[in-house]
């Protein structure tokens, strides 16, 4: 859909990929709403982004949600863009991992976007269509040690946003998956519990703003899954060159000591010998 001239509510806009966004998308022509629970950062940002909006909000109450929602139509006639970037990351080994802190992550990270979806679709069923980009996790595609909580919740994330590409797809309705990978921004400052995982590799975190393109990216062509490179990219199930190359694939592995790495050798040349017997 055409960004220009379009009414676009940013989830997370206080800061990071939620503020770059917006920058983004209120320079392409948007009307751009920015919602997240720091009034003050809202409105700094405000004053950057001429026609903008400014309604704090807290997405894991549906009141507040509805309250953005009817706040939005009151002054722009209608939602076109809905990007739920909102989230918070927990990043703790598995036998460390503390409900209540997965529970408080699923609400934020799953049910905040599905609340979010259910107030705006009857908007935009009722209009011309829209769009709606919600912002997931390249670790979502990988199999990271010590990532289960909040991989697992953006899974959740992405089979939503797949089967509402489904449902909403007759009205006109747009569903994007946008995967970002590590982003300079204060996110692993503000983690729930844990802290960054990089599985020992020196990683180059990306600029928010390549996060920003994808997500306009999404909204412009409806791809369904774009990943967060430079350009943005997207992927197809089953592709091998791109999504096949992501899923459920094993993250690269610590060495091992080497006794440890001698006893898997052979273990290992035990399971091809066997296995050439029984051809």
């Amino acid at each position: 859909m055409e960004i220009d001239g379009s009414v676009c509510i940013v989830t997370g806009a206080s800061s990071g990929i939620g503020a770059a966004t917006a920058r983004l998308l209120s320079g392409l022509g948007a009307q751009v709403v920015l919602a997240a629970r720091r009034t003050e950062r809202l409105e700094t940002l405000a004053r950057e982004l001429p026609g903008s909006l400014t309604i704090t909000t807290d997405v894991t109450s549906a009141e507040q949600i509805e309250r953005l929602v009817a706040r939005t139509v009151d002054t722009y006639g209608r939602v076109d863009v809905l990007v739920n970037n909102a989230g918070q990351g927990l990043h703790v080994p598995l036998e460390e991992l503390d409900p209540v802190d997965l529970r408080a992550v699923f609400e934020l990270n799953v049910v905040a976007p599905l609340v979010g979806m259910q107030a705006v679709v009857p908007l935009m069923r009722s209009g011309s269509g829209g769009s709606i980009v919600n912002v997931s996790s390249a670790t979502s595609l990988r199999v990271f040690s010590g990532l289960g909580g909040y991989s697992a919740t953006k899974a959740a994330l992405n089979m939503l946003s797949q089967v509402a590409g489904l449902e909403f797809a007759s009205a006109g309705i747009g569903v994007s998956v946008v995967y970002p990978s590590v982003t300079a921004t204060e996110f692993h400052q503000r983690l729930r519990a844990g802290h960054l995982v990089t599985g020992g590799r020196s990683i180059t975190p990306d600029p928010p703003e390549l996060v920003g393109r994808a997500i306009a990216m999404a909204i412009r062509t409806g791809e369904p899954h774009v990943l967060v490179a430079d350009p943005p990219k997207p992927i197809e199930p089953g592709d091998s060159d791109g999504w096949g190359l992501l899923l459920a694939r094993q993250a690269p592995r610590p060495a091992l000591p080497s006794a440890q790495a001698a006893s898997e050798s052979k273990a290992k040349a035990s399971r091809e010998t066997g296995q050439q017997g029984s051809r």
